[in-house]
């Protein structure tokens, strides 16, 4: 056999079909952003030298030391770097990336080898064996449609792990917020103890004076007592709040947690009706909705395109032996063969019912997305009632009452030294004013949780100082 024959021939047929798999497979521009992406954000989760930006500057973030001087912004990038329930999402998200040039790709071209036992005489000699190799290309357009279907249900798993990444920071952001008002708590209440005490020393000194009575003395020891109580309560509270945000971050429940710093109330600058909107738009359950109804679209067109059948093309070399007259022209020359072969799409009725599912498929993500916009524009008003609430409270308790309550236990306190009032007024103007702070206290801590709920709702990472080169990690910002 003349081997350069048989080279040539596959050589012509591997050709084509690397020409068809190169136009089949190229990758669109989406898809390079999809994948640019994932490996910038791969790189800045994980210390990937072989890396670099256009700027020639490697992303990686390593993860904050946390100790007692450690900011909410150090916490959301520990958690969002270590939390393996995050790192699970985003290999499924790269899972999902590579799956896309494996549908784009031709099918493996098969290779055939046939040795004839008994060789077939022909005029020019004895066939002896034979080499084929086939290729089959499917019609124009599967392909394409096959890794469209792919590109959409990567962006599915990305919009995932976008939701479970605003999901933690929300967890975090909670779990931190609640500790802050547990710090502050125990603050306001030592504080008032400290008040207390001091009107405790004046009443025993009245009473030794003999212009208070003696149960002044008791009411103000009391009180002293139930603060004593509450503070005790409140110190116990702090291992479990602790054990909480530890949790989020994937610490050990006695790990230290820093002293929250103070909440910097920022109104929400957007009116609910932008808010809803933007949820609408960026809520990444919707977005990951919205990119399995274009899936289904995909497949709805594939669908179509399975009536039309695939082509396979091939090459086929038969070794001849000389013939038994060896003078004879064209003597053991080698049989060349080109095939062509076509499936038949007979069973239409298989067809149809996969279009037909392709179909309800379709509908079924698109009323899925719609369901799903109602259900969270519907928690997201009552979202924004409790954030509406809370900066109400914040404005009465913090322009208003509080201002008042000092001032009335000032005015308490001044006419109980002058022996013009009961010393159950004074000490009730202190217990109003010890509720009013804790009040306040509790509103801020409401709506920094109610705006972190916000944020995760609508796609929003860290409003705070989250280092540039950790925003590809943590989000996208507000």
């Amino acid at each position: 056999m003349r081997a350069p024959t048989l080279f040539r021939v596959a050589g012509t047929l591997l050709l084509a079909a690397g020409l068809m798999a190169a136009i089949a497979g190229c990758a669109s521009v989406r898809e390079k952003q999809s994948f640019g992406d994932f490996y910038e954000i791969e790189a800045a989760s994980y210390e990937r030298e072989d890396y670099a930006r256009e700027d020639g500057e490697t992303p990686f973030v390593a993860a904050p030391v946390l100790n007692e001087e450690s900011t909410l912004s150090d916490y959301l990038v520990y958690a969002a770097l270590n939390n393996p329930g995050l790192e699970a999402a985003f290999n499924e998200w790269k899972a999902a990336l590579e799956r896309i040039p494996q549908v784009r790709a031709l099918p493996d071209p098969r290779f055939t080898y046939v040795y004839y036992i008994q060789q077939v005489e022909t005029r020019v000699g004895p066939q002896q064996q034979s080499f084929a190799l086939m290729q089959t290309f499917p019609w124009l357009g599967k392909l394409r449609r096959r890794g469209d279907m792919a590109y959409e249900e990567s962006e599915v798993a990305r919009q995932r792990y976008e939701a479970a990444k605003f999901s933690l920071l929300y967890r975090v952001k909670y779990a931190y917020y609640e500790y802050y008002y547990l710090s502050r708590s125990i603050a306001v209440t030592a504080e008032n103890m400290r008040l207390v005490s001091d009107l405790e020393s004046v009443a025993r000194a009245k009473y030794q004076a003999g212009t208070a009575p003696y149960s002044s003395v008791v009411k103000a020891q009391v009180e002293l007592g139930k603060l004593e109580e509450r503070l005790s309560t409140l110190m116990d509270m702090r291992g479990p709040a602790a054990a909480g945000l530890n949790a989020e971050l994937g610490r050990v429940p006695d790990a230290i947690v820093a002293r929250p710093e103070a909440i910097r109330f920022e109104p929400v600058a957007m009116s609910d009706e932008e808010i809803a909107g933007r949820l609408s738009r960026a809520n990444p359950e919707l977005l990951a909705l919205g990119f399995k109804a274009a899936k289904n679209e995909a497949a709805v067109s594939l669908s179509r395109q399975n009536y039309l059948p695939d082509i396979t093309l091939g090459a086929q070399v038969i070794q001849t032996g000389q013939a038994l007259n060896p003078g004879l022209e064209d003597s053991g020359r080698d049989a060349v063969m080109a095939t062509l072969s076509l499936n038949i799409p007979l069973w239409i009725g298989k067809y149809r019912a996969e279009e037909k599912e392709a179909r309800a498929r379709l509908r079924a993500a698109r009323k899925q997305r719609e369901h799903r916009e109602k259900e969270l524009l519907t928690e997201l008003k009552m979202v924004l009632f409790h954030l509406r609430s809370a900066e109400r409270r914040i404005d009465l308790y913090g322009d208003s009452l509080i201002p008042k309550a000092e001032q009335a236990l000032s005015a308490a306190r001044t006419a109980f030294s002058a022996d013009r009032a009961d010393f159950f007024d004074l000490v009730e103007a202190q217990r109003t004013l010890l509720e009013f702070h804790l009040a306040y206290e509790r509103a801020l801590a409401d709506y920094a949780q109610r705006s972190a709920e916000i944020d995760m709702m609508v796609g929003v990472g860290d409003r705070g100082n989250i280092p540039a080169r950790a925003r590809g990690r943590i989000g996208r910002g507000g």
